[in-house]
């Protein structure tokens, strides 16, 4: 294994990098993170990208994959399987992109075993190892690789099986516990990079627990920086724009899609069997309980309703907030129902995470403002209604709406709490979407209204508050 100032690429095994379109995509320093990826590649080593989340790490792993070719396998979490074939579509549409996923998975890496990208999800490859350890990949890359962090966990043992020329990680959190969750990772993508567990442990990971250690901190980030590339937003401040806003897409759990089909069948009747304001009240009372199911069922007060069937979208906050606060960011999540909110406050307790709170019933409402302005208190809980206007919270750089309102004015509103005169840093600003539900049909919705304040004012402000009309209101149900 060679040492960190052997890690340089001989000039006449370095062929250029060939990024096809995507050259004019990249931001400078993700350009500088597919160089990275590529010389480590060259070098017939892997590596973990740990950029700051919103900096585009999908993205850099794309175009190196465009630069070096396929095959690849991706494995992600579930939730995120669907938005790297939308990345690549949109990003990399060169590469044939598929979906190992769904109960004909085998047939499926059968008759796609020529595809330059394929994506599974973590889940799947526990169970569909024995699919993949005699295949051979170009490029294997691990998506929010702290998935792995026990080595003892089946999908690690799995991972670790994996057999392709370059392995990479990527993570916005590669130390969410200790350093052993680090330990796991490099395992997969430099086996014996930090020596075996044990050894490991002995030297690093007991003395660094016991505390005082500095030096031998250093030592082991030395040995770290040649394989682990992490950019802070404000280290790249220069390359970005001042707000970066991203979709998020969740896929409704199989308690949840009954549910939702259920209530969207239902609605369509009592539609089909009413007229005039009786209709435009039923729709939207309907709208309402369908948006409700998208965020959790327990907002419908259903009957024996469990806390692990009731809301991916709760699971996927609770890894928003992990990668935000590991990274030192703070967190502004607004929701439009207040029982949403009061339900993401157990899962701050058991991760330990001081928050605020603000909703209608809030009184003094400057104080609880002033508390998390002062403060390093990392999460505030809003209420859309209550705190979406007036507030100035510049201690915030990270916006988290958990559920979409119709019209686009109203939740910019809300995002320029954070981002507004004062904010010093970039603002990222965060929509969790429940897949193939009426919230795709309401963020289309939004994109026609902003065209149409775009264009009536001439300016891109977000306007009024422009409500919905019937025909809006009933295309949703289509």
């Amino acid at each position: 294994m060679p040492s960190a100032d052997q890690l340089r690429p001989a000039e006449e095994d370095n062929p250029e990098l060939h990024l096809g379109s995507l050259e004019r995509v990249l931001r400078p320093y993700q350009r500088e993170g597919v160089e990275w990826l590529w010389k480590l590649a060259e070098m017939r080593m892997g590596g973990v990208l740990a950029d700051d989340m919103g900096l585009g790490k999908t993205l850099q792993s794309l175009a190196f994959i465009v630069a070096r070719g396929g095959p690849a396998l991706v494995v992600c979490p579930s939730s995120l399987v669907q938005n790297w074939l939308e990345e690549s579509s949109k990003f990399a549409p060169e590469l044939e992109a598929i979906a190992i996923e769904g109960p004909k998975r085998a047939e499926t890496l059968e008759k796609n075993s020529g595809a330059d990208l394929l994506v599974t999800s973590y889940a799947l490859l526990r169970l569909d190892i024995d699919l993949y350890r005699e295949r051979n990949f170009k490029v294997v890359i691990l998506d929010e690789a702290q998935n792995i962090k026990n080595p003892e966990a089946q999908v690690s043992r799995a991972a670790f099986r994996l057999r392709a020329e370059h392995r990479f990680a990527l993570t916005g959190t590669p130390m969410e516990n200790s350093v052993t969750d680090l330990w796991s990772i490099m395992n997969f993508v430099l086996p014996g990079y930090l020596g075996d567990r044990s050894r490991f442990a002995d030297r690093f990971e007991k003395p660094l627990a016991r505390g005082n250690e500095s030096r031998l901190q250093r030592r082991l980030s030395r040995r770290l920086r040649p394989v682990v590339l992490r950019r802070l937003k404000k280290e790249v401040a220069k390359d970005l724009p001042p707000k970066i806003e991203q979709v998020r897409y969740c896929d409704l759990n199989k308690a949840q899609r009954a549910v939702y089909q259920s209530l969207l069948e239902e609605g369509r009747r009592m539609i089909a069997g009413s007229e005039g304001g009786q209709r435009r009240m039923l729709a939207l009372t309907a709208l309402l309980r369908l948006r409700q199911a998208c965020c959790d069922l327990r907002l419908l007060n259903l009957p024996d309703v469990n806390e692990q069937d009731g809301s991916v979208k709760i699971q996927e906050l609770s890894g928003l907030l992990d990668e935000a606060v590991e990274g030192g960011h703070r967190v502004l999540v607004f929701s439009q129902f207040v029982q949403m909110l009061q339900g993401v406050v157990p899962m701050l307790a058991d991760r330990g995470f001081e928050f605020c709170y603000l909703d209608g019933q809030t009184r003094n409402r400057g104080e609880v403002v002033r508390r998390f302005q002062d403060s390093s208190i990392p999460v505030f809980l809003i209420s859309l209604k209550a705190g979406g206007v007036g507030l100035n919270l510049t201690g915030a750089d990270t916006v988290i709406h958990i559920d979409p309102w119709w019209n686009p004015a109203v939740e910019a509103q809300a995002t320029d709490r954070a981002h507004r005169i004062g904010q010093k840093r970039v603002v990222t600003s965060y929509k969790l979407i429940a897949r193939d539900t009426v919230e795709e049909k309401i963020l289309a919705l939004q994109e026609r209204k902003r065209e149409m304040i775009a264009s009536t004012l001439g300016d891109g402000s977000s306007g009024a508050d422009l409500g919905l009309d019937e025909e809006e209101i009933l295309g949703l149900f289509g």
